[in-house]
């Protein structure tokens, strides 16, 4: 019979594993408060002056520019961390690579792809070409350049940010609440999709065009190919087990005289 590929079992020692986290945000708090704090200072001021007078940083577009690049790059990110997770049960990079390091690395697309989705929303509020105040970006439908389009990305972002979640729920919750909740991944992608394509302003571009279109074939084959692979193994599973069931045999006896 088919057996389904377990997922790597997390640490034991799930409390060393929470105090690393806690650790690495309070590394990341402390580290966005100096920086404010160095900013602000008489030598901050002193370093954005040199580095308005070396990249133009002052500029209108500059800003504009930063966060359409970490937006292009963050789904990006997001295609790779899709397809990646549909590549490890289609099993195309198991004779490569080790299914512990698969889930790792599929787990670090996962925290890349938000850091990249977070530097693009952030640069959105300090931008000057088309400023968002702190509600238009984390609240739906606000946006007033075109609202479902990039209301589509925000809640985009919230599932991704639930999905990358559970990687380190799966103990508490179950794998099958953990799988459940994965599916929300394709959603995401699709939002995230629909959010470029109909909300960025440089997605009339041809170069843009075929980025969407390809990233997207490449998803629909891997999706495909998957649900084919998951097909035959449930009707290969199935003839097995019929296979199995033999034939009720029945014994007579010598004794017993047959009639025509």
């Amino acid at each position: 019979m088919a057996t389904k590929t377990p997922l790597p079992k997390q640490p034991k020692n799930s409390s060393q594993q929470r105090f690393l986290i806690a650790v690495s945000i309070v590394l990341a708090a402390g580290l966005l408060v100096a920086g404010y704090a160095l900013f602000t200072s008489p030598i901050g001021v002193t370093m954005i002056t040199g580095l308005n007078w070396l990249f133009s940083a002052n500029s209108t577009q500059l800003w504009w520019y930063v966060t359409r690049s970490a937006g292009v790059v963050a789904y990006l990110l997001l295609w790779f961390s899709t397809a990646w997770g549909l590549a490890i049960p289609s099993k195309f990079i198991s004779p490569i690579l080790s299914q512990e390091f698969s889930f790792d690395f599929h787990e670090f697309i996962s925290l890349l792809t938000i850091g990249f989705v977070l530097l693009h929303v952030s640069v959105l509020m300090i931008d000057r070409y088309l400023p968002y105040s702190i509600w238009q970006v984390l609240v739906p439908f606000l946006s007033t350049y075109r609202p479902i389009w990039v209301g589509l990305g925000v809640i985009s972002f919230y599932l991704i940010v639930l999905v990358t979640i559970t990687f380190y729920m799966r103990n508490r919750i179950g794998m099958k609440a953990f799988r459940s909740i994965h599916w929300l991944s394709f959603v995401a992608y699709l939002g995230v999709t629909l959010h470029g394509i109909y909300g960025g302003t440089d997605s009339p571009l041809v170069a843009m065009q075929l980025l969407y279109r390809g990233t997207a074939l490449v998803v629909i084959f891997l999706t495909v190919y998957w649900l084919v692979q998951k097909l035959q193994k449930k009707m290969s599973s199935g003839g097995t087990a019929s296979a199995q069931v033999k034939p009720k045999q029945y014994k007579y006896s010598k004794n017993v005289s047959l009639r025509r």
